[in-house]
């Protein structure tokens, strides 16, 4: 195997591209079409690509859970320190994703979780030596 990256349904490409450049995720502009928009994350470079709920549905011959009150998977999202947790709460919050754990400590760690506009859920952590 070469290599992973999540595929995601959305309804609004544009919101999405919104949402995700003001989390600071990195388009990739050449995989960006009115039918899905791409970013990368982390170090590792992770790709998430974001397609139109109906053209996903069709491609992959499956139909995608209503995420409004259903959970598909969380990705995690390493911070460097708890007031980076804290930050990446605000950035959240201005970007339009939604809050639906506020800031905990969960063992040595700390983190939060967010959903973005179609519902895809993200916690941001913090974990010491990690």
């Amino acid at each position: 195997m070469k290599q992973i990256w999540g595929n995601l349904a959305i309804t609004d490409i544009e919101r999405t591209n919104r949402f995700y450049t003001a989390l600071g995720f990195k388009s990739n502009g050449e995989m960006n079409s009115k039918e899905l928009t791409s970013f990368s994350c982390g170090e590792n470079n992770f790709i998430i690509n974001f397609f139109l709920k109906d053209v996903i549905e069709k491609n992959t011959k499956t139909q995608f859970s209503d995420l409004k009150n259903d959970n598909e998977i969380i990705f995690s999202l390493s911070a460097e320190s708890r007031d980076q947790v804290n930050e990446w709460m605000e950035i959240v919050k201005n970007a339009g994703g939604k809050i639906s754990v506020e800031p905990y400590e969960i063992g040595e760690g700390y983190t939060f979780v967010f959903s973005d506009p179609d519902g895809h859920k993200f916690n941001v952590l913090y974990w010491p030596g990690m």
